[in-house]
């Protein structure tokens, strides 16, 4: 029997980010964040902290300072094994339309 404690798989943890973050919906676009393109790279260390970086639609976004704290919110609520998380809202590059996922593209009848 090994004294070992199981090996956490970081790449889960991702997983489970992006499944949170996937039922976290702009509120003026019918369709989440992740396939609206607004999520731009998630990190997680070894260390179990989560680093996402994102953007908005807009500069002038109603939900500019609330939306990457609602972000935040739900990985930590939602993630019991990670002891941090970080949301950094980027501008570069700037978000278009052509970042939303096929999967969106179908939900705005785009497709």
């Amino acid at each position: 029997m090994s004294d070992q404690t199981p090996e956490i798989d970081l790449k889960e943890i991702e997983e489970k980010i992006v499944h949170t973050i996937k039922g976290i919906y702009d509120p003026e676009i019918p369709v989440n964040i992740y396939d609206l393109g607004l999520i731009y790279d998630i990190k997680v260390t070894d260390e179990l902290e989560a680093y996402v970086k994102m953007s908005l639609t807009a500069p002038n976004c109603p939900v500019a300072g609330s939306l990457p704290v609602s972000v935040k919110q739900q990985i930590l609520e939602s993630i019991p094994e990670l002891e941090f998380a970080d949301v950094e809202v980027v501008w570069e590059p700037q978000w278009h339309k052509d970042m939303i996922s096929e999967a969106g593209l179908l939900q705005l009848g785009l497709l």
